[in-house]
């Protein structure tokens, strides 16, 4: 990996890992779907400029159909159920939660898509929910001011981002990836913009709040796709997939420096469990044991 790989690799850990502080500072004040309506719609708002230029707009149209259901299932729910969690639940632990990603994009996978599935992956699968259980264990109450249900919006946003994996994968394979991202961010703006109507603020945020959601559109989602793609163009997906490893560690760094948040012991060791899990599921450790082996 190049040096600039590199660099972007851990510059998009660390603005994807600081949405979820983003998140936790300005959802109190916004209400879930006010603040992720604002977060796709500036997204869209950056990326478009991008895409005309690109000349992919006429791409963008020919797609709306398949862009609209993923954008749904990869911006529009996911968002909204973290936004909701995470007035219940730490970054730290929504950032931990996040790295069972690519456990339920395989998971997906294999029962939609038919992908194969190994022994090794499925074995991942098994530890990366053995991760969860230790994560939340003796946590996760569903007695009023539980957070059970918070745990469960998380996992839940994961499992979106599967299908939209499965989707973009099955419908728009050969699309150029900026516009999946661009249409993705601008017909999730469509869908939220009814509930965040109607769920907007009476009282106007502070203006910190509203820095954290500009930075939250601007830097997260606006340059980290383009960060996203332009890795995945340089080093492929199975390199650019290592990021959910770093994601973590800066979700839980910034929500300790910026919000005092605790980090216990336990959440290190789910926390290590799961990505445990994701390296197996995802072939990170076979293929480096593939490698290897070849050079042997």
């Amino acid at each position: 990996m190049k040096t600039r790989d590199l660099i972007d690799l851990v510059l998009l850990a660390a603005l994807w890992g600081g949405s979820f502080l983003l998140i936790r500072i300005a959802a109190p004040a916004f209400g879930a779907f006010a603040l992720m309506e604002l977060r796709v719609g500036l997204a869209a708002l950056v990326l478009l400029p991008v895409l005309f230029m690109q000349a992919g707009v006429g791409r963008l149209m020919a797609n709306w159909r398949v862009l609209l259901v993923v954008g749904f299932f990869a911006s529009a729910l996911p968002f909204v159920l973290y936004g909701w969690a995470m007035l219940s639940v730490t970054a730290s632990f929504a950032s931990i939660v996040n790295a069972t990603t690519p456990l339920f994009t395989a998971l997906v996978a294999w029962v939609w898509l038919k992908d194969r599935l190994t022994p090794v992956a499925l074995s991942g699968m098994l530890v990366g929910v053995l991760g969860v259980v230790v994560l939340v264990w003796g946590q996760a109450s569903f007695k009023p001011g539980g957070s059970g249900w918070a745990v469960l919006a998380c996992l839940g946003a994961t499992l979106s981002y599967g299908l939209a994996a499965a989707l973009t994968k099955r419908y728009l394979t050969g699309v150029a990836p900026m516009v999946t991202a661009t249409g993705s961010q601008l017909f999730a703006a469509l869908v939220l913009l009814p509930p965040a109507l109607l769920t907007w603020p009476a009282q106007t945020p502070a203006a910190s709040v509203w820095a954290a959601v500009v930075a939250l559109a601007v830097l997260c989602s606006g340059l980290a796709y383009v960060l996203f793609f332009r890795l995945m163009a340089s080093v492929g997906p199975a390199r650019t997939v290592t990021v959910t490893f770093l994601i973590p560690v800066f979700g839980m760094l910034w929500g300790a420096l910026v919000l005092d948040e605790a980090i216990t012991p336990r959440m290190l060791a789910g926390c290590a469990v799961i990505l445990l899990g994701t390296a197996l599921a995802t072939g990170v450790l076979g293929g480096l044991a593939l490698g290897r082996k070849q050079r042997a």
